[in-house]
């Protein structure tokens, strides 16, 4: 009766755990939003922009100079970098790195344990600095 009990509650409490986070149940699947495809992956939220390093640097710089960050810390080396910025009171870490020739990959982790929605909203804001909507 012990074990059965026991079993139940296991049972119950892995699918309460695996119903909250429903990415990592599916392996890390991709997220789709317009014609860009995020990936969710602890704590990170990634996605390649089909333009040069230097352009999507310049909108990162751009986006923590935007949202005010203090306390930047930017550290760029060939084919990629790292802009440390605490925004809003929160620890914000954006990793830039070459992909391919004109495409680069960002991720952004907001927070220590991450925050998707805040991290969307930054690359949200990459993506209006790196391409202007009088631009599009």
């Amino acid at each position: 009766m012990v074990t059965r009990k026991n079993w139940f509650l296991f049972l119950a409490m892995g699918i309460f755990l695996i119903s909250g986070c429903t990415a990592l149940a599916v392996g890390g699947a991709a997220v789709g939003a317009g014609s860009v495809t995020y990936l969710y992956i602890h704590g990170e939220l990634k996605t390649d922009y089909y333009s040069s390093f230097e352009k999507v640097w310049r909108a990162c710089e751009k986006t923590v100079a935007d949202m005010r960050g203090v306390d930047v810390v930017p550290y760029k080396e060939i084919g990629k970098g790292t802009i440390s910025a605490i925004i809003t009171d929160e620890k914000v870490h954006f990793i830039v790195r070459y992909k391919a020739k004109d495409v680069t990959t960002v991720a952004i982790r907001v927070g220590l344990i991450g925050d998707k929605l805040s991290s969307q909203l930054l690359h949200d804001k990459v993506m209006d600095n790196l391409f202007p909507k009088n631009y599009q």
